[in-house]
């Protein structure tokens, strides 16, 4: 799975790396965390539109938001079968960009949490389905981030990582006309390990409240 991750870019190479223009200004988040809110890349067909969306997703159909907190991620090989999935699948893909995600190593009864970044420290994007749910006047964009298995990088510390999209692929992902499930889910595979590097951290990423610069570092540096 993938449970918190970070965007700590400037926007100025957001922009430039995923050809967006950001009507909002980004502030650097070191340690995002569920219901949060993340920045996502969608499209319309023509233009890539880049909004921030609540992380956990709910869909149409829910009574309240509480579903969402379940639906923070989705499993890539069943995205096709679930009901709460089927129809963004389809229709409404979109790219949750960050610079690094963390995931926690088992160690008897500790658990340890890890870095996982780009060899060239450059943002990238997860592929993630967006739904918008509306209760009277309040209308809530929320999302969720598909996972695949675990590459030779992140197998030692879990089976599974959220789906990194290559660059070629952006287009493909966004197109809301582009309706071949097969060729979409041939894009759900674990990133090329040879492109990642892995680094154990502070503790602090342990709670959300810790959104501070320190999360990033790597423990064997203080």
């Amino acid at each position: 799975m993938c449970g918190r991750f970070s965007l700590a870019t400037e926007q100025s190479i957001i922009e430039e790396q995923f050809d967006v223009l950001i009507q909002e200004e980004l502030s650097y988040r070191y340690n995002i965390a569920p219901s949060q809110d993340v920045f996502v890349i969608g499209s319309n067909g023509q233009d890539r539109i880049g909004r921030f969306m609540r992380w956990g997703l709910v869909p149409p159909w829910s009574k309240d938001l509480k579903i969402g907190n379940k639906m923070i991620n989705a499993r890539s090989e069943t995205i096709d079968d679930k009901v709460s999935f089927k129809t963004p699948f389809l229709k409404k893909r979109c790219l949750i960009i960050s610079d690094g995600f963390y995931e926690w190593k088992r160690n008897g009864k500790e658990k340890h949490p890890y870095r996982f970044v780009m060899k060239d420290r450059q943002p990238f994007a997860l592929a993630g389905l967006w739904e918008c749910w509306n209760k009277g006047d309040q209308h809530l964009f929320t999302c969720t981030i598909l996972t695949t298995e675990a590459n030779k990088v992140t197998e030692e510390i879990h089976n599974r990582m959220p789906v990194i999209l290559r660059k070629d692929d952006f287009h493909m992902w966004l197109d809301p006309n582009y309706h071949k499930v097969r060729e979409l889910k041939s894009l759900l595979v674990p990133f090329d390990e040879r492109l990642m590097e892995a680094y154990e951290v502070s503790n602090l990423v342990n709670s959300p409240s810790h959104d501070v610069k320190e999360c990033l570092e790597p423990i064997n540096s203080k």
